[in-house]
């Protein structure tokens, strides 16, 4: 599907979103829509803005990028780019490739906390007792008073904050690459994590996947952690090793809720699916019914910018 508009300079967008759902789309663009067929909309030579297909696989998303011989921008809709950036050795010089900050926050935040509160409060277990008639009463676990560590303290490990401010927790802890100061306190190093995580009563992923980040939650880390602290993924699957993690689950001492695994999806028999202690949802942190009007947004604002040339937000880096 390609619309009517036509550019004197020749400039061709593909979008993963139809652009009679998006309000404020530039004018002077070729509007093309792909979200992963098998054919192409039209010459990828010509296309020099390249909006990743959202949720089609990492197949889909770099099959393109051999071709996208005159790109300049590549911009994914998830907030991590790690799909795409391992494949950046096929562009040009001088790609920009930018991220979906704004798009995921608010879901993935509320995701966090409801794996958080399903955890603690044995959520999965009162379904299974609703399903044999099983009347659980008894006490259990609450998020107040709690130490939270939030590994990864970007927008969304803000955002995961922000809903977790009225719980009354007795400490939030905040962790990124490198130590800072916010408004709301400090910011520790990552190399600080070995003094904090065993004072943490829940673990908070929320980290980008980098070669850094690959197996960040390994054998030692998780040994860190305090007897019947519970880990919560909902960055990247292969942050956590998940044979160091099946060892802590299945011994007792470890309770886990993941968004996300390694490997994904997960496939039928494998011994996470039924490890004592843990939640697993399918990797549905960012998509929700928040996902369209954030993306449609991010979308209008950065071709926008493209078609004035301005700078682009949320770059994350340019080819060389």
């Amino acid at each position: 599907m390609t619309s009517t508009r036509t550019s004197p300079r020749n400039q061709d967008v593909w979008l993963p979103i139809a652009i009679d759902g998006i309000d404020g789309l530039p004018e002077g663009l070729n509007y093309h829509f792909w979200d992963g067929g098998r054919d192409y909309p039209a010459d990828p030579a010509n296309c020099a803005f390249y909006v990743v297909p959202y949720l089609k696989g990492p197949e889909v998303a770099v099959r393109p990028l051999a071709v996208l011989s005159g790109v300049r921008v590549v911009q994914t809709l998830s907030a991590g780019t790690d799909l795409v950036q391992r494949h950046l050795g096929q562009l040009p010089p001088g790609v920009q490739l930018c991220n979906a900050k704004g798009v995921h926050e608010a879901s993935t935040a509320e995701l966090a906390l409801a794996l958080i509160l399903a955890s603690l409060r044995d959520l999965p277990g009162f379904v299974r007792g609703q399903d044999n008639e099983d009347w659980r009463t008894g006490f259990y676990p609450a998020l107040a008073d709690k130490s939270v560590l939030i590994v990864g303290y970007g927008a969304i490990g803000a955002a995961i904050e922000d809903r977790l401010e009225p719980f009354e927790c007795a400490r939030l802890v905040r962790v990124a690459r490198s130590a800072r100061t916010t408004a709301r306190g400090p910011v520790h190093a990552i190399d600080e994590l070995p003094a904090l995580l065993p004072e943490a009563d829940v673990v908070v992923l929320v980290t980008p996947l980098t070669p850094a980040t690959q197996g960040l939650v390994d054998a030692p880390f998780l040994a860190a952690m305090a007897d019947g602290a519970l880990l919560v993924n909902v960055a990247r699957g292969p942050v956590v090793d998940t044979g160091a993690l099946l060892a802590e689950l299945e011994s007792g001492r470890l309770r886990a809720a993941l968004d996300v695994t390694d490997p994904e999806p997960l496939p039928p028999g494998h011994p996470l699916w039924h490890a004592p202690n843990v939640l697993i949802t399918p990797h549905v942190g960012g998509s929700t019914s928040a996902f369209l009007p954030r993306a449609r947004r991010l979308l209008a604002g950065q071709l926008t910018r493209f078609a004035a040339g301005e700078p682009l937000r949320n770059l994350v880096l340019t080819t060389s």
